[in-house]
């Protein structure tokens, strides 16, 4: 009679071998140890051999059951294989995704990780940089979609979440009352820095831009070196940043900042669609 080998009963099997023991194994598999011990049993009947010599104490591989342990992980392997196979998504192509560097500190690495197992045959290519940039360069037909920042009341762009802003330094940095703000901030046309530049004139305080950088690691070097104060969303800021230490309230507001999906198309399909469902899915993670 042909053999058909139950994949439950393998992996039975392979966590008693692993465990040296049923209970052991049991507690991997989450399963009672009665039901471990009749899974081997069975598998033992089906192939008409012992698999382990146990008494109260061991549990040892007999020469069949040693046989069989390399049996088993290749008949799962490949089961597993078929099972990813036939279960992958249809879907495929060449997926071009821009994201603005505030968003790469945290969570959305690992929301794009889950997407690319979810989706093995689509191409993601990504890149990382200002979100005026990555805009410029969805309009040149170099990117797909863009995951980055807006003005409120801008019209382009789809909201994924609103973000307050505010000051980050150092956690010793003081702040000195009688000298213009000393700014850390990317290159123009950087939204942020148009918008710090704005709001710190305009409280007649004074700034002078004391580092530009293109580079978030080089923000927060800048700011960690006690250069200056860095403009940034409260809620995703560069490791060891701080909001500033102003008791006399000597800076202003600066607002919300929101982070938007941009595409070339009005209506996604494909990759596109899946991504953008897969970001709206998990916004909440996207943010600490």
């Amino acid at each position: 009679m042909e053999v058909v080998f139950d994949p439950v009963h393998l992996r039975s099997f392979l966590a008693v071998e692993r465990e040296r023991g049923f209970t052991a194994a049991a507690q991997r598999l989450g399963l009672r140890q009665s039901t471990v011990s009749q899974h081997v049993a069975r598998l033992e009947k089906e192939i008409g051999r012992r698999l382990f010599v146990r008494d109260t104490h061991h549990v040892e591989l007999t020469a069949d059951g040693a046989d069989m342990v390399a049996f088993a992980r290749e008949i799962l392997d490949r089961h597993d294989a078929a099972r990813r196979h036939f279960s992958e998504s249809p879907l495929s192509g060449r997926l071009r995704f821009g994201v603005s560097e505030d968003l790469v500190l945290y969570e959305l690495p690992s929301i794009l990780a889950e997407f690319r197992r979810s989706h093995p045959r689509v191409d993601l290519e990504l890149t990382v940089d200002l979100s005026e940039d990555l805009q410029r360069r969805l309009d040149d037909n170099e990117l797909d979609l863009v995951f980055g920042k807006r003005r409120p009341g801008s019209r382009h762009g789809e909201m994924i979440f609103r973000e307050r802003l505010v000051f980050l330094s150092a956690p010793d940095y003081v702040l000195d009352p009688d000298e213009p703000t000393p700014l850390v901030s990317y290159p123009s046309p950087a939204l942020t820095r148009d918008i710090a530049l704005e709001v710190l004139q305009r409280s007649g305080r004074g700034v002078r831009v004391a580092c530009t950088t293109d580079s978030l690691n080089g923000l927060r070097a800048a700011a960690l070196a006690g250069l200056g104060v860095v403009l940034h969303a409260e809620r995703l800021p560069p490791p060891g940043l701080v909001p500033v230490r102003d008791p006399r309230r000597l800076l202003p507001d600066a607002g919300e900042i929101e982070f938007v999906l941009m595409a070339r198309r009005s209506v996604l399909s494909g990759p596109e669609a899946a991504l953008r469902a897969a970001i709206l899915a998990n916004a909440d993670r996207v943010r600490v």
